[in-house]
């Protein structure tokens, strides 16, 4: 009878047991950013330049190494108020280079700053971040039907169209690929697969 009722225990158990997207690890961040965050239409200027920063942040590691870092980038950053990044100087920036809490790579501090100056020139033309973004996808999600993960690309048309305007704008670390993964995380696209529970609460 024992044998029987942990039998059924087990198989309600699995029941529960939510089907996510393939590249989810068992990491409690990482299932958290998944559920919570990843794909959902964000339309605010501010966070959007965090994970525009971010994703920048991320090229050559994998972004689990940048969720555990996060609250350290707003910390030493900020919180990613692009008016006093753009005025970093030499000091700030020997400052971050000897902060442990981030990547110390010279480079992506660097663009930071640049990429905080243009976000500025942006916002001055568009009136609103957010605009500027949200018109290369027609100002709504874009919603993919992927039945797997090896289905999902890279990049699109329209991740190379976002780059080149970027690149164009001096922003830096905004390759075709680190713009798809920033409007996949950003909810440009919903690139949750099929057999995700998060790919039809998105599509709605």
């Amino acid at each position: 009878m024992a044998e029987k009722h942990a039998g059924y225990c087990n198989t309600m158990k699995k029941l529960h047991i939510k089907n996510r997207c393939a590249w989810v690890s068992d990491h409690p961040l990482y299932i958290d950013y998944h559920d919570s965050e990843w794909g959902v239409p964000l339309y605010d200027e501010h966070a959007l330049f965090e994970f525009l920063i971010l994703e920048g942040m991320q090229a050559g590691l994998n972004w689990l190494t940048i969720l555990k870092k996060r609250e350290n980038y707003r910390t030493c950053f900020d919180n990613f108020d692009a008016a006093k990044i753009a005025q970093y100087d030499a000091h700030k920036i020997k400052e971050l280079l000897n902060n442990s809490g981030i990547v110390r790579n010279k480079l992506k501090i660097h663009a930071t700053i640049a990429n905080a100056k243009a976000f500025l020139q942006v916002r001055s033309e568009w009136k609103n971040f957010s605009t500027y973004i949200w018109h290369f996808t027609d100002g709504k999600p874009v919603q993919n039907h992927w039945r797997s993960a090896k289905q999902v690309p890279t990049t699109t048309p329209i991740s190379d169209k976002l780059s080149m305007d970027l690149k164009q704008r001096g922003f830096k670390f905004v390759g075709s690929t680190i713009c798809y993964a920033f409007m996949q995380a950003v909810g440009m696209v919903n690139d949750h697969t099929t057999n995700c529970f998060r790919h039809a609460e998105l599509g709605k």
